[in-house]
């Protein structure tokens, strides 16, 4: 008999509660940052735009609908909106540091799995983003592929 239970994991945009959870979770995100001494310096410029592109980026990583790639731009875009920004480790730690916060505030799934998986993207992308800033050339193909993050080791949520 095969074995279907792997048909049946959710991606990690649906286990945290589709697109509307995305960008409640970066609207809120946002409004934090831009309240926050670190970080408001950065971001006190982005345009009204930032919150739902990155909303979409984000979730389209996660396996969610293409609307960043579609629409919105590339991962070649996105490595070219970092450049030169000059962008510190204080903060990427802090960036994630209110995002995990806001996401507990909107009861994002806590469960270890999606947690892994989530801290796992987060500490990528943003380790990346931080690269990125620090240089004023990309040296990515312009086809470069969009990120495609999964359950990662656990597999998915916690069936115990």
């Amino acid at each position: 008999m095969e074995n279907n239970s792997k048909l049946s994991v959710p991606l990690l945009f649906e286990w945290a509660g589709g697109m509307p959870a995305f960008e409640r979770l970066f609207d809120q995100f946002y409004d934090k940052v831009l309240a926050d001494d670190i970080l408001e310096p950065v971001f006190k410029h982005m345009s009204p735009e930032h919150r739902l592109h990155v909303a979409h980026f984000v979730a389209e990583v996660l396996g969610g609908p293409k609307l960043y790639s579609a629409s919105e731009g590339s991962h070649f875009k996105m490595i070219q909106k970092h450049l030169s920004r000059h962008l510190t480790q204080q903060h990427r730690k802090r960036w994630i540091e209110l995002l995990l916060e806001t996401a507990d505030e909107l009861n994002l799934p806590d469960d270890p799995e999606f947690r892994s998986a989530f801290m796992a993207y987060l500490e990528w992308g943003t380790r990346i983003a931080v690269i990125n800033s620090n240089t004023d050339e990309i040296t990515e193909s312009p086809d470069v592929p969009m990120p495609a993050w999964g359950w990662g080791v656990p597999g998915g949520p916690y069936q115990g």
